[in-house]
Parts: C-alpha cells; structure tokens; sequence
C-alpha cells in the first residue's frame, strides 16, 4: 500500500475562490478548497482497498499554501500512502497549478465502518 498515489483535479473558478469561500477576499483558489481537493486525491487513493460498507474519515492534516493560482488555472492534487498501521493511513500531499506547486503538507485518514461510525454520530444527539 506504500507508493500507492492517487490525483483529484478542478480548475479555479468564481466558485472555489478565497472571495467565493469566505476565507479572503481575492479571485485566487482558495487554501479551503485546495485542502478539500487534497482529501479529495487521498480518498481516490483508498477507493479500491476500501471494503464494501466501509469509508475513511479525514482525522488530521497539515499543508502549506505557498503560491496563488488564478481563474482558469488547473489545479492538480496528488496524495500518496506515507505509512499504514492498522486502520490509520498516512499521506504526504500536494497541490499545482499550471506553473508549479502551489501547496503541499500531510494527512492521516482512518478506516472507518461506515454504519457504526454513523450510528455513533446519531448518538451524539
């Protein structure tokens, strides 16, 4: 499962902007949607190791945000399997644009069953 890499892929658009999502006020691709679009290409990684009923929840992550990309540009990003210890899955991940990365960081997810999961969550109420 090491090595393993996976992509998520979207072009910047009024939609995914720091101005669209709240977290700035510029027509640039927002640190939000680049971090989603990272859990993005990780869950594409573990979408054929995954068991049926099962699902993978995001627990941590931490990126660097390094340059911005503007409308139309397409952003590519890339996780790839760091370490597996049981149920937890680490991923070093980035992100480019059509002229170079533009982020880059960590993430653990953790192998879930998804029905129990949900029905813990249902306890919670």
């Amino acid at each position: 499962m090491t090595g393993k890499t996976a992509t998520a892929t979207t072009t910047v658009s009024e939609k995914n902007t720091a101005k669209a999502v709240g977290s700035g006020n510029l027509d640039v691709f927002s640190t939000p949607m680049m971090i989603a679009l990272m859990e993005q290409a990780a869950c594409e990684c573990l979408a054929d190791i995954l068991e049926p009923g099962q699902s993978s929840v995001g627990t941590q992550i931490s990126v660097a945000h390094t340059a911005a990309s503007p409308l139309g540009a397409k952003i590519t990003a890339t996780a790839t399997i760091t370490q597996a210890e049981g149920r937890k899955i680490s991923f070093a991940i980035s992100a480019t644009d059509d002229t170079g990365e533009i982020g880059n960081g960590t993430h653990d997810r953790f192998i879930i069953d998804a029905d129990r999961f949900m029905g813990k969550l249902a306890q919670r109420k």
